[in-house]
């Protein structure tokens, strides 16, 4: 269903001639250098392709000829382009081994029958090529970077691939002469892949990370080896590998990358959803720091009225989540629904999540930065999505897409960075209560109460209680000592929150003196009303709390502790 899926979206691309995709047999690559000669194959110079864009060295894209599979362990060798080891011979593998590579790279260009003056310009040049006077190149260490890519270009013209006479050659040497058998993705007779193409773009991954690959002598199926263990044609290998590179290419606005997982997404057909997708969840930008609050307020308003759809609600919406593994490629998650349906699951998703917050902080938080409220702030921000457990962000993603309560991986990773660091932040307040309501949601035998936006007085949940009995105190404390730098947060949330029967009652004689420290007689007796209306719900300190109820303990924490900055004019029923 993935590789379907992916190739009807290359077909669907390359259809459109103003997409951009690569046709059969190309691909596109990032050249930092052109060798430039003349038409009869003398050197003229190096050209650098290279422009820095954000501070940062990026080379110009070029359409080239596909090599239509991972080079694996073998010799073999791109057609015009290649890195210095195949073009040069030069690198740090033995003489021999170089020189292998570069006689490769010199028999594919010589093996080419026509009379092309441009394929003769090349092959004169390859065989009289001149290392020493290469060498004196100005660029010469950059060109050889084991990472660097050169192809040749012609004086006054540019990249040889731009030339007619040179793409009709490329497509007739990518026409496929034998016919295998059946491919498993299109159902056509088509030459069966032995090797994947690289997928070389994904974050994280060997360069010859792959979707598909099977273990060379484990799985010989009936004797069958490599590509026939399960038999993809060349076509729809091409067409696949180039969906999912080009979803992955660097300028990309339909993927995300959360931790180590990079989310990717497209739509059977063209529509506004499929540009739209990634605002719902992408960091917000420094230069323009509403666009993601007006593609919200267009995804709230438009359920109802299918801005969002095509004439068709039940077009398809593909989300696919991809980790490095090794030399192969994990598959977190794979989503598939209407972007009706899917549209609907994402406004669930926004205001279950929605939580009280002070005015400077957005109603909405991008997922990378809930997600980053897991772990501990290392000391380089770079390193910081790394740190995020990758299972957590997979399960919680696919959970959100289909409407589901939200894993319990993720409900005791942010009740246990909350004991950690004793500290209920926004962030972590958003995904407690969204864990807590998507559960009740979907199981609620005890009709207990939902959490909600701020202050639920309403709300008699014995952590939601004990939570708000909490941050009154803690409030007392503050106010009896101003300037402390300690609280009781500081020193008893871990236990007040998991087993509260051991600290409440030195809490609650604690206050006392607290209270007798406050010169103002009104506000004591304000903090007196608003703990009688507190404890008024708690029969006793329980023993231990249950861990839906330390999620609760948290939002009432949370709900108090922002009510008291809140003014009393801006309160409802005060």
């Amino acid at each position: 269903m993935i590789l379907q899926a992916l190739k009807d979206y290359y077909d669907r691309k390359a259809a459109d001639p103003d997409s951009g995709i690569a046709p059969f047999g190309w691909v596109w690559k990032e050249i930092p250098f052109l060798l430039v000669i003349n038409d009869m194959g003398n050197f003229m110079r190096f050209e650098d392709t290279r422009e820095r864009i954000a501070g940062k060295l990026s080379a110009q894209k070029f359409l080239v000829p596909s090599l239509g599979e991972t080079k694996g362990a073998g010799i073999k060798a791109n057609l015009f382009w290649e890195n210095p080891e195949y073009f040069f011979g030069v690198g740090i593998k033995s003489k021999e081994a170089l020189k292998k590579r570069h006689q490769k790279f010199v028999d594919r260009i010589l093996s080419i029958t026509t009379n092309s003056k441009i394929i003769y310009a090349m092959s004169n040049f390859i065989k009289n090529m001149n290392l020493e006077e290469l060498k004196q190149e100005q660029d010469w260490n950059d060109i050889i970077k084991p990472t660097s890519y050169i192809l040749f270009a012609l004086n006054d013209f540019g990249a040889v691939t731009n030339n007619p006479e040179i793409i009709t050659i490329v497509n007739n040497l990518s026409v496929l002469d034998a016919v295998d058998q059946l491919c498993l993705v299109s159902g056509k007779k088509d030459t069966i892949a032995t090797l994947e193409p690289s997928l070389n773009l994904l974050y994280g991954a060997d360069k010859s990370g792959k979707l598909v690959s099977f273990n060379r002598d484990a799985f010989n199926s009936y004797n069958k080896q490599k590509g026939y263990n399960s038999p993809i044609g060349k076509t729809s290998s091409f067409a696949y590998t180039t969906a999912l590179n080009t979803l992955l290419s660097k300028n990309s606005k339909q993927k995300l990358q959360v931790g180590d997982t990079t989310i990717i997404f497209w739509s059977a057909m063209k529509n506004d959803f499929e540009d739209k997708f990634c605002y719902f969840w992408a960091d917000i930008e420094k230069d323009n720091p509403d666009k993601y609050a007006a593609a919200l307020g267009a995804l709230f308003k438009s359920i109802g009225t299918a801005a969002f759809t095509t004439d068709n609600d039940n077009t398809m919406f593909y989300v696919l989540g991809l980790s490095p593994s090794a030399a192969r490629i994990s598959v977190r998650f794979w989503h598939t629904s209407t972007i009706a349906e899917l549209a609907t699951h994402i406004r669930m998703y926004f205001e279950d999540f929605r939580i009280v917050h002070k005015p400077d902080e957005k109603d909405d938080l991008p997922l990378r930065w809930l997600f980053r409220s897991l772990v501990r702030k290392p000391q380089d921000p770079r390193d910081w999505d790394k740190k995020i457990p990758p299972n957590v962000v997979g399960d919680a993603m696919r959970c959100i897409l289909e409407g589901l309560p939200l894993p319990e991986t993720l409900f005791k990773a942010v009740l246990l960075r909350i004991k950690a660091e004793r500290e209920v932040t926004y962030p972590r307040a958003k995904l407690i209560k969204g864990c807590v309501n998507r559960k009740l949601r979907m199981s609620n035998p005890n009709n207990e109460r939902s959490l909600t936006m701020s202050l639920d007085k309403e709300n008699i949940n014995v952590g939601y209680r004990l939570g708000r009995l909490f941050a009154t105190l803690e409030k007392i404390q503050q106010e009896a000592n101003p300037g402390i730098k300690a609280t009781i947060r500081d020193k008893f949330y871990a236990s007040a929150s998991s087993t509260p029967s051991m600290v409440f009652g030195n809490l609650m004689r604690l206050k006392n003196h607290h209270l007798s420290k406050l010169e103002s007689s009104g506000r004591r007796i304000n903090f007196e009303k608003l703990l009688g209306e507190i404890i008024g719900g708690i029969k006793a300190f329980p023993a231990h709390l249950i861990l839906d109820d330390q999620g609760q303990f948290a939002i009432g924490y949370y709900h108090q502790a922002q009510n008291f900055f809140i003014k009393k004019s801006d309160k409802p029923n005060e």
